[in-house]
């Protein structure tokens, strides 16, 4: 089978989107989403995943990367198992309207059934860690930003407050982001350059930011 833990940003707060178990065990508990691969259907984890997914919120996730393997006696009680796990990036304004999902702050999690806790614990734990020399935060982003908008999502996704005049010039020497022509988000202040990912898959940097 496979699970996955879905991030996304909500209210400043980095967040799980979970699913209530329809069925048993742990019928009504909060959980993340997973399901069976299906053997006529999936080509492999990955493509599995990405079904259970679009099913869940109905698109695919902007970022997917393969966690780790659980496996073992004691994950379910209905005996011996193994879950290829992901996590995934999803802006929270693509999921503002789903009713069919709950988020809760990774860090205040309700009881979970299986071993979701120690799943949630990896990924957040990954996460965390990549978000220092990547542009992982950005996945968490819509199409379109400010530099503000990506100091703050860097922050909420690390954890740590960053340095704002540091920051900038880091992202600007990572070459990651380019400006969107004639495109300002207007406001009470000056207008504010919008800017985009100028590449679709992750990059790493040289250094951490």
């Amino acid at each position: 089978m496979v699970d996955t833990a879905l991030f996304t940003i909500r209210d400043e707060r980095l967040s799980l989107i979970l699913t209530r178990r329809k069925d048993p065990p742990f019928e009504g508990l909060l959980a993340l989403p997973g399901g069976f691969v299906h053997a006529q259907e999936d080509a492999d984890a990955e493509a599995a995943v990405r079904r259970v997914i679009r099913g869940k919120i109905g698109f695919d996730a902007p970022y997917l990367e393969q966690l780790y393997t659980f496996s073992g006696a004691a994950r379910d009680p209905r005996g011996w198992s193994v879950s290829v796990v992901y996590y995934a990036l999803v802006p929270w304004p693509l999921l503002e309207k789903n009713t069919s999902v709950e988020l809760c702050p990774a860090d205040e999690l309700p009881a979970l059934p299986f071993d979701h806790h120690q799943i949630v614990a990896k990924a957040v734990e990954r996460l965390r860690g990549k978000a220092t020399y990547s542009s992982l935060p950005a996945f968490l982003l819509p199409g379109e930003f400010t530099m503000n908008d990506l100091h703050r999502i860097y922050q909420q996704t690390i954890g740590a407050r960053l340095d704002k005049a540091s920051f900038r010039h880091k992202i600007l020497e990572q070459d990651i982001i380019e400006e969107i022509p004639s495109r300002f988000r207007t406001g009470a202040h000056r207008p504010a350059q919008l800017y985009r990912l100028s590449s679709k898959t992750l990059t790493a940097f040289e250094r951490k930011i």
